[in-house]
């Protein structure tokens, strides 16, 4: 919105976009940046100045560490309620063990079904392929055969 339809002025309102984005108050620490770092928001040029005694500098420091401790505190709940909400979706990994049959996903061999009927009629899945090794609790080589064009190390995402 700080451009024309030329695409030109970007350079020339960059500073006020940084600005206006830093003047925000953000949803996870329920404060803007300025405040969060400087202790105060900037003046934005059209406000009055107030008469008032310059507070000292050990309570303008308390000041800012209780605004940092309390953005902290916000950052700390907001990380915890998006662990919550993807650990929902997110199960116990299954144990597999050297001579174990799988059935190997064919969502990401689509290019290898080429040929085949139609898509929505074609495997989702194909195998037993037999666990060669376990490589780590997340991946696993597999017995392929020559047909299959892909690394026989997969994801345990896709078996």
């Amino acid at each position: 919105m700080f451009i024309d339809h030329r695409q030109e002025q970007w350079p020339e309102w960059l500073g006020t976009a940084k600005f206006a984005y830093n003047n925000k108050v953000h949803s996870s620490t329920r404060t803007s940046s300025f405040k969060a770092n400087y202790g105060q928001d900037p003046r934005m040029g059209f406000e009055g100045r107030k008469k008032r005694k310059y507070a000292g500098a050990e309570r303008f420091v308390e000041r800012m560490r209780e605004i940092q401790e309390e953005t902290k505190a916000a950052l700390g709940k907001a990380q915890a309620n998006m662990k919550k909400y993807a650990d929902r979706k997110r199960s116990d990994i299954e144990k597999y063990k050297v001579g174990d049959l799988v059935m190997l996903s064919t969502k990401d061999l689509k290019y290898q079904m080429v040929g085949r009927r139609m898509e929505k009629l074609t495997e989702r899945f194909v195998g037993p392929y037999k666990i060669k090794k376990i490589v780590s609790p997340n991946a696993v080589e597999l017995e392929l055969l020559s047909t299959v064009k892909i690394h026989s190390v997969v994801n345990v995402s896709r078996i």
